[in-house]
């Protein structure tokens, strides 16, 4: 047979003859679906137990973070110095608005002495040192008191008691407020035997927180030594 060689770039018009694979045996097919079903047997439970695994694991995370997580108590000891705590929400509150101010009442054992002025008509009188006995000079003082007091019935007297700063203890203020009560009473027990009421007169002691004289000396002393008349209409 004689063969002419083609030109080239031309195609041969006879089909190329490609191999066709045998068909496997029906014994082979069914080897072979035999062992994937034995694979897929085996591969079962063994995903079965991975997909438990995955679960108590995730279960196991989730209880150890809740145990992990601070108490509020903790937390707040815990937390760094310069962090921020956060405020507590502010409450607003109504204020009234402020009235006028309560009148101050008299001290409880002090007499009323508001309104009470010394008048010339009433005249001091004056003590020895440490002692609240009525001088003989000044007995014409009180009954010239006692007579302006008999004549102006309307009129309340107040009488204090005062001292001088001399003394050795330290109850020396005290014993002075007590040795001018007993000069005041002692003019007032005067007053009354004069025909006074005692109604109208109270006493009131300074001791020698009132003086008339500061200076230190005996003459000045003598006029802190006294008692001393004032008056007010009832």
């Amino acid at each position: 047979m004689n063969f002419c060689p083609r030109p080239a770039g031309e195609r041969s018009s006879i089909p190329a003859v490609r191999p066709v694979a045998a068909e496997p045996s029906r014994s082979a097919v069914a080897s072979q679906a035999q062992d994937l079903e034995r694979r897929r047997a085996r591969e079962r439970p063994m995903k079965s137990y991975a997909v438990r695994l995955v679960a108590i694991a995730a279960l196991a995370s989730g209880l150890m973070l809740a145990d992990c997580r601070p108490s509020p108590a903790h937390a707040k000891a815990s937390a760094p110095a310069g962090a921020t705590q956060p405020r507590a929400p502010l409450v607003l509150v109504q204020v009234a608005p402020a009235g006028p101010a309560p009148a101050r009442e008299q001290p409880v054992g002090l007499p009323p002495v508001k309104d009470y002025e010394p008048i010339p008509e009433l005249r001091d009188i004056y003590f020895d040192m440490g002692t609240a006995a009525i001088r003989a000079g000044d007995v014409k003082t009180l009954k010239a008191n006692a007579a302006w007091l008999r004549a102006h019935p309307g009129h309340l007297v107040l009488i204090e008691g005062h001292s001088d700063n001399r003394g050795s203890t330290s109850r020396k203020n005290e014993l002075n407020i007590d040795l001018g009560e007993r000069r005041a009473q002692a003019a007032m027990d005067f007053l009354i035997a004069e025909g006074i009421n005692a109604s109208r007169i109270t006493v009131l002691s300074y001791g020698e927180e009132r003086p008339q004289c500061t200076d230190e000396s005996e003459r000045c002393w003598s006029q802190n030594r006294r008692s001393r008349f004032l008056v007010k209409p009832r």
